[in-house]
C-alpha cells in the first residue's frame, strides 16, 4: 500500500504547531493521534512513535503525530502534560481537515501523554479510543484505597462524571489528586481504553494498582520485562501489532 507522508503547520491559540500524518492509500475511517509524553516531540524515544506510524499507516490506519506548544519544532512556552488539552484538540481539528472521511480519532499516548490522553478524552465526542502506554499517575504513586468510592461520597453518582465528561475541557476539578482526575475521566469516557503496561516498569505497575483498585472498565495487556518506554525493538514491534490489532477490532 502506498503512504504519503504530509507534513503540518497549524495554530493553536496564535501559536504555530508543527505535526506529520501518515496517509494510507485506503484510510480507515478511524485514526490515531500520538500524543508525545515527557520531553520527547513527534519522532518518540528510540523513534518509537515514527515507527509505529509506519506498521499502523500500511494497515490502513492513519496516524498524526505533532508538537504541542513549547516542546519540539512548534512554538509556545513548555507546557505541563495536564495543560495540551487545546494542543490536542487543534491537532484534531487539523487531522480532520486534512482527512474529511475520517469518523472516529483513538489517542495513543505514552507516560504523561498517556495521563494527558485519558485526561482529554471525555471532552471530545470525535474520540472514540485510547491507547495508554504506562499512564503516569502521580509522582509518588501512593494510591491508598479505592476512588470510585470517595467521588461517589462528594458527588453522589458516577452519572454526575458522566455529564462532567460531556462539558468542555477543564470541567473535570483540576484541584483534585491526579488519580482521582484520571479514574473520573476514564469513568466518563464512553468509548474504549487499551492499556499497556511494561512488566518492568514501577509506573505500569502503579497504574494497574489504580485500575485494580477502582474497577475501571479498560482492556488491560502486559508486556513482560518491557521498560517505561518499551526501549526494544521487540517490545516495540509487540506495541504496534497490539495497537494495530485493537483499533480495528472494534
Amino acid at each position: 500500500m502506498n503512504i504519503e507522508q504530509r507534513a503540518l503547520q497549524f495554530h493553536c491559540q496564535g501559536t504555530s504547531l508543527v505535526g506529520i500524518i501518515d496517509v494510507p492509500e485506503r484510510p480507515h475511517q478511524r485514526g490515531v493521534l500520538v500524543v508525545s509524553g515527557g520531553p520527547q516531540y513527534r519522532v518518540g524515544s528510540h523513534r518509537h512513535y515514527t515507527l509505529l506510524s509506519r506498521l499502523l499507516a500500511p494497515r490502513g490506519i492513519p496516524v498524526m503525530r505533532f508538537d504541542y506548544r513549547g516542546m519540539g519544532d512548534s512554538e509556545g512556552e513548555p507546557r505541563a502534560f495536564d495543560a495540551i488539552d487545546e494542543d490536542i484538540r487543534a491537532a484534531i481539528k487539523e487531522f480532520l481537515l486534512q482527512m474529511p472521511d475520517l469518523r472516529e480519532i483513538v489517542i495513543w499516548g505514552l507516560g504523561d501523554g498517556a495521563t494527558a490522553a485519558s485526561l482529554y478524552a471525555p471532552t471530545d465526542a470525535r474520540v472514540r479510543g485510547l491507547v495508554l502506554l504506562n499512564p503516569w499517575a502521580g509522582s509518588d504513586g501512593a494510591i491508598t484505597g479505592p476512588l470510585i468510592p470517595q467521588l461517589l461520597a462528594r458527588f453522589g453518582e458516577i452519572g454526575f462524571w458522566k455529564k462532567v465528561g460531556s462539558r468542555p475541557a477543564g470541567a473535570i476539578d483540576a484541584s483534585l489528586p491526579l488519580p482521582q482526575r484520571i479514574v473520573a475521566s476514564l469513568t466518563c469516557f464512553d468509548g474504549a481504553t487499551l492499556v499497556l503496561l511494561g512488566g518492568a516498569d514501577a509506573i505500569g505497575h502503579q497504574f494497574a494498582e489504580l485500575l485494580e483498585k477502582n474497577q475501571t472498565d479498560c482492556r488491560r495487556v502486559t508486556i513482560a520485562g518491557a521498560n517505561h518506554t518499551f526501549a526494544s525493538r521487540e517490545w516495540r514491534d509487540e506495541v504496534a501489532e497490539i495497537s494495530a490489532n485493537w483499533i480495528v477490532s472494534w
